[in-house]
């Protein structure tokens, strides 16, 4: 039976867990006190101290301080994440955590998972997400496909949004700067004993940069606007029974470069008129009710996404008699429906329970139409049930365990299983943490590759299995946090495209090709960080990461070679100094070794290291003024192959609450 020891295994652990759980009755209160709490890794809040898989967070005050617009700028400032963009903001971007692959990595935005079921492999674009009103953010690294289901092979982000504090207050953030860029986020909100409800917007707007590299002589401008909104009610009921109700919108429009320029055909990137439009909803309703002793916690909700994108090329190539479909190159409409049912058991004052039932079904509505004179839309659907469980305890003094399974069935390809075990010890100095876990991962086939022109219905699961172990450190009474973690992940039956003509059966049907689990990957690396407050008015914070990638496909034309855009090594640094006149100034550095490009031949391209230098003051308590200047030394870089990247850039910006 598939994964038959790893269910016998995790079905071992969890009875371990339940008795050993169940016997201890005096949790280390004072230490957990003290300990970041975190929602992402047990889908229920947790102490960092408890939580075996590697886990970062960037709270309101780190958000704040990066002055980061663009949700991959600021994680790729983490350890483990590295990111690729085709030009300025605006443009396609992947992330990459761990070396897996950018549609590998679930993202949730206010319990809400978003992937976009009209992408050719179903995932998420992070080309317009904003850090706007966002209060936190929490990654966390290695296959997590027990409590988050498909794809989750690299890891989760878990963005959440602000909630208001007071009975009623808001906030209004201004700033431009370089390449006619603006920005602008506001929000208003109020929290009464009941009641909380908040509402916030953004805008960003740039003339942008030659999306085709201008070192290779991209001259167009590709502007790109960005704006969302969002907006959240709660209400209690009775102090036992709650309605949530959230909403997340996004509208872009962005200007890009392409294959198809009059004097280059289709086989070199160049200057092109090519613009693509997004829009993008996320919509939860939610109850949830407690037992009046709060140890036991029931959620009901419902979740929906509906992402529609439209790509024009005013050039699009016409037919036999020069007349063109369409000037619309591409339109896919992705639609998410997921009813969920999460419960939550504390039976102990040092363990719970987590389970819970979910039921998805998504729909592509996709067509080409510049490049169809009869077009031939897809429009499918597919739904897949799930069922998950997760045990926590402590079953010695600082020794924590987590164990979990799941069971997802999906109309194509059938039933599948997931398991999970971590475990995080605290040592008796109370100032060491050793944390180990192991977890595989798995991604559903998405529409596009299994209903398209391409499309093969035989297609299985993508599946991984992973592992890390780590070592924290505190001294110096708290001065000096350091951590290091080793990792290593293994996946198989990746989806790729098989070329025809070939020995097989689907090229009769399908001369051209089709999607096929023909490819393999591996992935495993170090992960080092530290921060030390130097004094008073100095902090030092540093992390270094190895990620050795390789393509472990048979018969693959870069088997052994590194997987693309994704770099070796990467490090980032930042020493802040803050006077006592409160003036807070920092000076930041990234670094990027060389990756391995093979998009359209196998390229190399070169590492860089970005300098930026960020100062804030608060003129009074509710006012301050900003600005930060970015590649100071104006360095070229490439983050993919021909594509442009921002030399050096200034902002200034103001900061209002009330």
């Amino acid at each position: 039976m598939k994964h038959r020891a790893v269910s016998t295994a995790t079905g071992a652990a969890l009875l371990v867990l339940s008795v050993g759980a169940g016997a201890q009755s005096t949790p280390a209160a004072a230490e957990a006190a003290l300990d970041e709490v975190v929602v992402v890794a047990n889908r229920a809040p947790e102490p960092l101290s408890r939580i075996g898989s590697s886990v970062t967070v960037l709270n309101d005050a780190a958000i704040r301080s990066s002055q980061a617009i663009v949700v991959s700028d600021l994680l790729a400032q983490t350890p483990g994440v590295s990111f690729a963009r085709n030009g300025g903001v605006g443009g396609t971007t992947a992330v990459y955590i761990r070396g897996a692959e950018s549609d590998q990595t679930v993202v949730v935005i206010d319990g809400v998972q978003l992937n976009d079921p009209s992408l050719a492999v179903g995932g998420t674009d992070f080309a317009h997400l904003l850090t706007g009103d966002i209060a936190k953010i929490e990654i966390l690294r290695g296959a997590q496909s027990t409590l988050y289901g498909s794809q989750a092979i690299g890891g989760v982000v878990n963005i959440i949004t602000a909630e208001p504090t007071d009975s009623l207050g808001g906030a209004v953030t201004a700033e431009g700067g370089t390449h006619n860029t603006g920005y602008v986020t506001g929000n208003i909100g109020s929290k009464s004993d009941a009641l909380m409800w908040r509402l916030a917007g953004n805008y960003y707007g740039t003339s942008g940069i030659p999306n085709f590299d201008a070192a290779l002589g991209g001259k167009r401008l590709c502007a790109s606007q960005i704006g969302g909104a969002s907006g959240q009610v709660r209400y209690d009921f009775t102090p036992d029974l709650q309605a949530d109700l959230r909403g997340y919108y996004t509208q872009s429009r962005a200007d890009f470069d392409g294959y198809d320029t009059p004097s280059t055909g289709f086989t070199q990137l160049g200057d092109d008129n090519e613009f693509g439009e997004n829009r993008q909803f996320l919509g939860y309703a939610g109850l949830t009710w407690r037992a009046p002793e709060r140890s036991f916690t029931n959620r009901v909700a419902v979740q929906y996404t509906n992402s529609t994108t439209r790509n024009y090329d005013p050039n699009a190539p016409t037919d036999g008699f020069g007349v063109s479909a369409s000037t619309q190159t591409f339109l896919g409409i992705g639609r998410n429906l997921r009813e969920e049912y999460q419960g939550t058991w504390d039976f102990s004052p040092v363990g719970h329970w987590v389970f819970g039932a979910e039921h998805e079904r998504s729909t592509i509505d996709s067509d080409a139409p510049a490049y169809e004179v009869t077009p031939s839309p897809v429009l499918r659907q597919a739904s897949i049930n799930s069922g998950y469980a997760q045990l926590r305890g402590e079953v010695l003094a600082g020794l924590t365990l987590t164990a979990g399974e799941r069971y997802d069935h999906h109309d194509v390809y059938g039933g599948h299983t997931t398991g999970q075990v971590a475990a995080a010890w605290v040592l008796d100095d109370r100032q060491t943490i050793l944390r180990a876990s192991f977890g595989q991962g798995f991604k559903a086939p998405s529409l596009y590759q299994l209903y398209s022109n391409y499309g093969n219905q035989a297609l299985q699961p993508e599946e991984a299995n992973s592992w890390d172990a780590g070592i924290e450190r505190h001294a110096l009474g708290g001065l000096w946090v350091g951590s290091a973690t080793y990792f290593q992940r293994n996946s198989r039956a990746l989806i790729n495209f098989f070329s025809c003509p070939a020995p097989n059966a689907l090229c009769i049907t399908e001369p051209g090709g089709f999607y096929a689990n023909i490819s393999r990957a591996s992935a495993r690396g170090l992960e080092l960080q530290s921060s030390l407050h130097l004094s008073e008015q100095l902090n030092l914070a540093a992390n270094y990461t190895l990620t050795e990638t390789e393509d472990r496909s048979p018969g693959s034309p870069t088997y052994g070679q590194e997987l693309p855009n994704r770099p070796k090594n990467t490090a980032n640094a930042s020493l802040t100094y803050g006077s006592p006149a409160r003036l807070s100034a920092t000076v930041a550095m990234r670094y990027a070794g060389r990756s391995f490009d093979n998009a359209i031949t196998p390229t190399w391209l070169g590492g860089y290291v970005l300098l930026d230098l960020r100062v804030d003051y608060p003129i009074r308590d509710r006012l301050e003024i900003y600005g930060r200047v970015e590649n100071v030394t104006n360095k070229h870089y490439e983050t993919t192959y021909e594509y442009g990247t921002l030399g050096r850039v200034g902002y200034v910006g103001i900061r209002a609450t009330f």
